[in-house]
């Protein structure tokens, strides 16, 4: 895709295999993400992959197939229905990439998963972020004030989230695994 697409390619989500963990901490770790996510080991990774509790995910372009980002979901047998997007990372930036991978996100969460509650937190640092998961109907709920400790101090984030009924009430005919975004992309 070059830099002059008006609309990024369509994306799909795959399960994480071990193969592809190098991707995904080489994306983790590059310096244009790694202050606005977490850390983990190669070990943990490799736990997610197969853990009852949790998705990981990667994003593909679906133009050629090569990986684009991955994210990872938490809480897929909460007894009160609350899905956690623990992460989403995305490699090429400014493409949409991340803003149809999202949508997808969402339809898994609330058609595959049936949560009732999808929720995030972002750090209150990283407003394009912020940004982007408001214009795909997260709400702001709170901030976590300085609840990350870090080598050069504290971190605060915000809370956001998306209700059943608030999904439902975004949804139109044509989301979902290859809809196109209808405004101009952001990405996180």
């Amino acid at each position: 895709m070059t830099p002059h697409s008006t609309r990024p390619a369509a994306v799909a989500l795959r399960g994480t295999q071990l193969a592809d963990l190098p991707f995904v901490l080489g994306a983790e770790r590059h310096p244009d993400n790694r202050a606005y996510i977490g850390q983990w080991s190669y070990e943990r990774h490799s736990a997610a992959i197969t853990a009852p509790d949790e998705a990981h995910l990667i994003i593909e372009c679906l133009e050629d197939g090569h990986p684009v980002g991955y994210a990872i979901l938490m809480g897929l047998t909460d007894a009160h229905q609350t899905l956690h997007l623990k992460r989403i990372v995305v490699t090429e930036k400014g493409q949409g990439y991340g803003r149809l991978a999202l949508g997808q996100l969402q339809h898994m969460a609330f058609e595959t998963y049936q949560t009732h509650r999808f929720w995030l937190d972002v750090k209150t640092f990283n407003p394009r972020a912020r940004h982007l998961y408001e214009s795909v109907g997260f709400v702001l709920e709170g901030c976590l004030r300085e609840a990350l400790k870090t080598p050069n101090g504290y971190q605060s984030m915000y809370l956001m989230a998306m209700l059943e009924a608030e999904y439902r009430a975004l949804a139109r005919p044509g989301d979902g695994p290859s809809a196109q975004p209808s405004d101009p992309p952001a990405e996180a």
